[in-house]
């Protein structure tokens, strides 16, 4: 009886009346986030992407008088800020903000071998788009006095050396300073600023980075994990995200919770 009573906790009123806006909210963990937010009692949800017919799907798929979708690149500033004021105009606040857009390197790029363009392209999505958004979610935020929660997507990658994708585990590394930085900076208008920081979870992403399907790229990913019983989804991170969004965390800013099933302590 005591697990039903959790598992129907699960989806309740946790954000109720709250403005969010979910970058890379059109598949992956960002469409898990949305759709969990959405059976949380949020008031409106903005999905930010570039695959516009997944994402407004999506925003379909929920009801277009709980969400809507906005196409927007977030390597362009210009339209992470038109993103974030069409939000707080159209729904009078921006309480959250899920930076999740992020890109995975589409080769092994070790030290010795870097494509620099490639970097470039990279950095400009996983670093610059982020902290595109947390300023100009926090601008928006210190502006209407709300005391919000941004949420940034890091990785494992953030506190792991690595034997290759020297430029993914870069990137996730200047995420982690940033919130940490940002945590710091913003407190006193008491906003709290995140990461969530996954092992590799089975999304379109991974799947056609390793050209596999979802249930080979979860067992490629299960073997590592020191935890047994479960394999790691879109939905536990997009659970770790609600948390940190919601009243739950009150107290917790500048945190990377990690999610991984014990990866890191059993590598």
């Amino acid at each position: 009886m005591a697990g039903s009573t959790i598992c129907n906790n699960h989806h309740n009123n946790k954000l109720e009346g709250k403005v969010a806006i979910i970058t890379g909210g059109a598949s992956g963990i960002g469409e898990a986030t949305v759709r969990l937010f959405a059976d949380n009692g949020i008031r409106m949800i903005v999905i930010a992407d570039i695959q516009d017919q997944l994402g407004q799907q999506v925003a379909n798929s929920i009801g277009l008088h709980r969400c809507n979708y906005i196409h927007c690149d977030v390597t362009d500033e210009d339209q992470v800020k038109a993103l974030v004021e069409s939000t707080v105009r159209d729904h009078g606040q921006l309480d959250i903000m899920f930076s999740n857009a992020g890109i995975i390197s589409s080769s092994d790029q070790t030290v010795l071998d870097l494509d620099l363009s490639a970097f470039d392209r990279l950095f400009a999505v996983n670093v610059r788009g982020m902290a595109a958004c947390v300023k100009q979610a926090a601008r928006a935020m210190v502006e209407g006095g709300v005391k919000g929660s941004i949420v940034c997507t890091g990785s494992v990658a953030a506190s792991l050396g690595g034997k290759r994708r020297t430029d993914y585990h870069m990137s996730k590394h200047a995420v982690l300073g940033l919130v940490r930085s940002a945590s710091v900076q913003l407190g006193s208008y008491g906003i709290r600023v995140n990461c969530v920081s996954p092992y590799g979870v089975a999304t379109p992403a991974t799947c056609k980075l390793y050209d596999i399907g979802m249930e080979d790229v979860e067992k490629l990913y299960e073997q590592h994990m020191s935890l047994k019983g479960d394999l790691l989804r879109a939905r536990h991170v997009a659970d770790a995200v609600l948390f940190l969004a919601c009243s739950e965390s009150e107290l917790i800013t500048g945190h990377n919770l990690v999610v991984d099933g014990g990866y890191q302590l059993n590598n």
